[in-house]
């Protein structure tokens, strides 16, 4: 190969052009070497070559080296992390393919240009501190926040490590990227849901103190007009004004409990579009006329399984929210459509699930919600508003009432002056099941002087719960926690038709009280009572023990409704 290489070079030579060529020969014993030869012409006067001066040069080991660099940048292409490597001027002088699968730039597009403006919307501090700690120290590690080359953020894990030369000078800065955006993502939501979870029971505690105290306001509230029929107008009106304060506080402690347990109502069919169009219609009627409302919920919409009257309270919540955020004016659009999940979308969010969702959009053109405070807007009592217009329990109620629905909140939000306006997404899993039939209300008709003996740990609550039923024409014996209870009940076991059990109580609780009495008496007939706790929870720690449960503040309606169903009066 070199003898044929050579023959060329010569007839070349003689032109008199300088040839030179990198062959590989094979030595008579059989060794490969890699030669750097070259032809040099000579002229004499007259320009014409009289001859060829050749020269050769033994370049093996610098053919392995190549070839060993070759191999290394091989294997740094397989590397998952980018990999770059750039002067003290920032000029690119290697770039992996990890690294043009993290950023979008391919190698040829990046070496030899400045990487602080290519991966940088601007030189942070932390920048600035990573390269002193570098030239100072010899390396760095942490975060950075850079820009692919579609413009999108991504977080990275970054080590940087200084190169020196065979002088021992500092000449390059190797580092190491490792794509973490995903993983702070989900860390951000983990984080956040702890942060929630935290709240809700600090807000169980606070609703359950606040039931007790309402209790017996509500009670009281509608007894006393039947004890007091003759009173004169202004006094009718006062009891009206009591009740009515009483029911905005029992809804706003309902609020609290929806957020913090997720608190089941009255579940059914319920077809996404007819409730958008309730909720336009209530807009189009009370909403300033400068907000622009746009809706589309196509006739193919799958259905809901849930309670209509929360997620109507959910919409509600939002679109007074985007009303709130457009003072001068704007555009509400409320959309829905079917949406199918699947895995690599349930990946990114902890609360989804692969399958069929209802996505109700709520988007504005407000003036959006600000990066620092974003992660925060679903905790209770946090609000921006006035005090006067916000209790900030809106969006913690929201979410607790979707979460309860087995659905998730994405949101969205911006800002900046060119593109306001925030966005929320409320996905729902979507149900087939036909559209159930109303209940019919029912009138209830007063006692037979059975006996009722009702359990509670609040005096004031026994008073209206014993005068309310007593006005209704039950016998009542009253009991302030679960010992008092079982000694009552086994003086008068015979003569008791029903047990009305608070839940939370000191000395022993009514779960306890709940399974002693079953153990006294199989048939004894239980209503549990509780401010706290969930219907299915009552029902699967007392192992089915109850007849019935009614959450407080619970109406005098809703008690005796409960206790003819039991007693078949």
């Amino acid at each position: 190969q070199l003898q044929q290489q050579l023959q060329q070079a010569i007839s070349t030579a003689a032109t008199g052009e300088l040839v030179r060529f990198e062959a590989e020969h094979i030595l008579a014993n059989g060794i490969s070497i890699f030669v750097d030869f070259s032809l040099k012409p000579v002229f004499d006067d007259t320009g014409k070559v009289v001859l060829l001066i050749p020269e050769g040069r033994d370049i093996s080991d610098r053919k392995q080296a190549e070839q060993k660099i070759r191999e290394q940048a091989a294997l740094l292409d397989l590397a998952t992390d980018g990999i770059i490597v750039r002067d003290f001027e920032s000029e690119i002088q290697f770039w992996n393919q990890g690294a043009a699968r993290i950023f979008g730039w391919q190698a040829g597009e990046t070496i030899g240009h400045n990487l602080r403006s290519l991966l940088y919307k601007e030189i942070s501090p932390a920048i600035e501190t990573a390269y002193t700690t570098v030239r100072e120290q010899g390396e760095w590690q942490g975060e950075l926040h850079k820009i692919t080359k579609a413009g999108n953020e991504v977080i990275v894990a970054s080590r940087w490590t200084l190169v020196r030369d065979e002088a021992g000078s500092p000449k390059f800065i190797l580092s190491v990227d490792t794509d973490i955006t995903e993983q702070k993502l989900l860390a951000a939501q983990f984080l956040r849901a702890q942060r929630l979870e935290s709240l809700g029971t600090l807000a169980g505690g606070v609703a359950h103190d606040l039931n007790n105290i309402l209790a017996p306001i509500l009670g009281f509230s509608k007894l006393l007009p039947l004890k007091l029929a003759n009173a004169d107008e202004q006094t009718k009106e006062f009891f009206k004004i009591i009740e009515t304060n009483a029911q905005r506080g029992a809804a706003l402690v309902k609020q609290i409990l929806t957020f913090s347990r997720g608190m089941e109502g009255e579940r059914g069919i319920v077809q996404v579009r007819h409730l958008i169009t309730e909720i336009k219609q209530i807009i189009e009627e009370t909403f300033p006329k400068a907000i622009e409302l746009e809706t589309n919920a196509p006739k193919n919409l799958w259905t809901v399984n849930g309670d209509v009257n929360q997620l109507h309270q959910v919409l509600m919540n939002l679109v007074v929210n985007a009303r709130d955020a457009m003072p001068q004016g704007g555009k509400l659009t409320i959309t829905a459509e079917n949406c199918l999940l699947d895995a690599n979308f349930t990946r990114l969010h902890l609360d989804a699930q692969v399958g069929s969702y209802a996505l109700i959009t709520v988007a504005d053109t407000g003036v959006g919600i600000p990066a620092e405070i974003i992660e925060r807007i679903f905790e209770p009592f946090f609000t921006t508003k006035e005090i006067e217009r916000g209790t900030g329990l809106g969006l913690s109620t929201l979410i607790g009432i979707v979460k309860s629905h087995g659905g998730f909140v994405e949101v969205v939000s911006n800002t900046k002056s060119q593109s306001r306006g925030t966005q929320f997404k409320v996905f729902l899993p979507a149900s087939e099941t036909a559209e159930s039939d109303p209940e019919e209300t029912e009138t209830i008709p007063p006692g037979n002087g059975e006996l009722i003996l009702v359990v509670d740990d609040e005096s004031p609550i026994l008073l209206v719960t014993k005068a309310t039923l007593e006005t209704y024409n039950y016998r009542v014996l009253t009991a302030n926690n679960g010992i008092e209870a079982i000694a009552l009940y086994a003086q008068n076991q015979a003569a008791i038709e029903l047990v009305i059990m608070d839940i939370i109580m000191p000395s022993m609780d009514g779960k306890t009280a709940i399974q002693i009495l079953k153990t006294m008496n199989s048939e004894a007939k239980i209503i549990a009572v509780s401010g706290l706790v969930s219907d299915q929870e009552i029902v699967a720690e007392v192992n089915g023990s109850i007849e019935a449960f009614v959450a407080k503040p619970y109406s005098n309606n809703d008690l005796l409704k409960a206790i003819n169903e039991q007693l078949g009066d």
